[in-house]
């Protein structure tokens, strides 16, 4: 938590999704890149098997339980699931008196030890909220001196 001024609070949010192979994968079996009899690329077991699951602790985004994901569709359904983040962020905000002050993502890839295909592995997204305190008197007094520091910054007087 950071305290970002009299009454105010801000709290950094990460949350992320991410395959749930990547560590555990032993051993080569068709070989990087190998192709059939017939010049096809081999089916991948890691990329068949691979599967993405959520580590957050939001109840309502997908991945909360692991599912595969080919590939090919990996990049779509990451972003979506983290564009899920993003969303739930701000509608806390509205809902607490709060300002979404930042969200970022990150899509991470990585390279199929076993067939060598690049792919999305998973995507963190970092959220800051800045929650308003509107009981505490100090937080009113703030808005009041600031008010009186503001008054006339806009004024165009001709003389």
């Amino acid at each position: 938590m950071d305290i970002t001024g009299v009454g105010s609070s801000s709290y950094l949010y990460g949350y992320g999704i991410s395959d749930s192979d990547t560590k555990n994968v032993t051993g080569k079996e068709n070989g990087i890149g190998s192709v059939d009899e017939n010049g096809k690329q081999k089916e991948c077991q890691t990329c068949k098997n691979r599967k993405y699951v959520d580590g957050s602790d939001e109840a309502n985004v997908s991945f909360k339980s692991a599912a595969h994901v080919s590939p090919q569709a990996a990049s779509s359904a990451v972003r979506a699931h983290e564009g899920q983040h993003v969303s739930n962020a701000y509608s806390k905000a509205s809902e607490e008196n709060g300002r979404v002050i930042s969200a970022s993502v990150q899509i991470h890839t990585s390279i199929c030890p076993e067939c060598g295909r690049s792919y999305v592995s998973g995507g963190v997204t970092n959220t800051q909220i800045k929650y308003y305190n509107e009981s505490n008197p100090y937080q009113k007094e703030l808005k009041v001196t600031d008010g009186i520091k503001a008054r006339g910054d806009h004024v165009d007087m001709q003389v």
